[in-house]
């Protein structure tokens, strides 16, 4: 009997949101991806001190190059597992300087080659700021390919597009989050979702003008967000999610498909820094989540620090 992970498997590509190794093996997606909030209960798992000691070996007593290591160390890992790419995420406390942002990417990917692992296999996440986009901008004609974060309104869409980067994740669940709280609602229905309609949107406008950036739903609050998005390029699912998923059984039709948004009626838009920063703003969600997401990721890199001085203290002890 087909399951509806078997039926998504067939229309999109799966990517585990998970920093666990073992679920990863387990689930067998395609891509993976991490954050600071996923690596800090991975390296605290006992399962996983080796990774964590080789960090700390080859840091060299350096806090930040410990949490350098550390993502470069479990993204190796994770890669044993899939066959395509790990994302790996530049400090949120960058998003608003291009030069840092360019300057750690290229550093992460330095650690990485020195691990046998080439750029092609590595997404580095920035956040959809246009310092982010811009320093994204750069980093793809380096060859050194970007996952777009934090993306909620279509003016950052549409510039992540234009700047030609390889993929966006527009996080369903926390557009979804700020409309069900603005509406003092329990649940919004599927076919009202903001967050589903955002993707809808992004997807269907990048396939009619023939932008290869490809787009991953992520950030998902229920298994019905992720199956009324079958087609997406990719979706981003967490475990518990995944299991749900397995365990339904019946085929999904095919969501969205790159013919049906050819037949769009569409019009092209044209962003410079003025237009986006006025389109962004006009979109009350995208600004508060943009601004929350960056605080929250930063909150999570920062316990990750904490955690990092930690061992590092344990190992001068030693």
């Amino acid at each position: 009997m087909t399951t509806h992970l078997d039926a998504l498997k067939r229309h999109s590509v799966i990517v585990a949101d998970t920093g666990d190794i073992d679920a990863i093996a387990r689930w067998k997606p395609q891509d993976a991806t991490t954050n600071p909030s996923l690596l800090l209960a991975a390296a605290q798992d006992p399962r996983y001190r080796p990774v964590v000691d080789a960090a700390l070996a080859r840091a060299g007593g350096d806090r930040q190059a410990v949490i350098d290591r550390l993502f470069v160390g479990f993204g190796c890992e994770i890669l044993r597992h899939v066959a395509g790419r790990v994302s790996t995420e530049v400090d949120a406390r960058l998003s608003f300087d291009s030069e840092a942002t360019v300057a750690k990417a290229e550093h992460l990917i330095a650690l990485y080659g020195e691990a046998g692992v080439g750029p092609e296999r590595v997404l580095i996440k920035v956040a959809s700021t246009w310092e982010g986009i811009r320093a994204a901008e750069r980093l793809e004609k380096k060859g050194i390919h970007c996952n777009l974060t934090l993306l909620f309104s279509f003016a950052q869409a549409v510039a992540c597009a234009e700047a030609g980067v390889t993929l966006i994740s527009p996080f369903v669940g926390r557009i979804y989050d700020w409309h069900k709280q603005a509406r003092k609602v329990d649940d919004i229905a599927l076919e009202d979702d903001p967050g589903v309609a955002s993707v809808v949107r992004i997807y269907r406008y990048f396939k009619k003008f023939d932008y290869p950036t490809q787009v991953m739903g992520a950030s998902f609050r229920k298994a019905g967000q992720i199956t009324a998005l079958a087609g997406c390029d990719l979706l981003t699912i967490a475990p518990d999610l995944l299991e749900q998923l397995r365990s339904a059984e019946g085929d999904l039709p095919r969501r969205l498909s790159p013919e049906d948004a050819k037949r769009e009626s569409l019009t092209r838009i044209a962003l410079d820094e003025k237009a986006f920063r006025w389109m962004h703003n006009e979109d009350a969600m995208a600004v508060e989540k943009l601004s929350d997401g960056i605080r929250r990721f930063d909150a999570d890199a920062r316990k990750l620090e904490a955690f990092a001085a930690t061992l590092l203290q344990g190992q001068r002890a030693a």
